[in-house]
């Protein structure tokens, strides 16, 4: 029974040994996506940008921990620093973005072509 409580008691141990370096990582990725921040603004997350900003701080946490990050993982991580609901696009946005209209060149284009 004694080697039964020691091993509870290292098992307890490790899981504490691996929350610390869990922890650790966190802290790590944290200040990683910290440094993308300045490269990748956060204020281009909305409107046209957004993707390609997503996909900037996809490729530098991959590149730093040597690992592929999801868009869904990095937006987690940047939830717990920003609003993200409020960086989301509105309807309107797409709606300015999807409108479309005809285009005609002016009269006097044609007119300076036939002289």
């Amino acid at each position: 029974m004694g080697g039964r409580t020691d091993g509870d008691g290292g098992g307890k141990e490790k899981e504490e040994e691996q929350d610390g370096m869990s922890e650790q990582s966190q802290v790590e990725l944290e200040l990683r996506l910290l440094e993308a921040l300045e490269i990748y603004p956060p204020a281009k997350l909305r409107g046209i940008h957004r993707h390609f900003v997503l996909y900037g701080l996809m490729e530098y946490l991959g590149r730093s921990f040597d690992r592929q990050f999801t868009a869904d993982e990095v937006l987690q991580l940047l939830d717990r620093f920003y609003n993200i609901e409020m960086l989301k696009s509105d309807d309107e946005d797409m709606d300015i973005l999807n409108h479309e209209e005809d285009f005609t060149l002016p009269q006097s284009y044609f007119d300076k072509e036939e002289q």
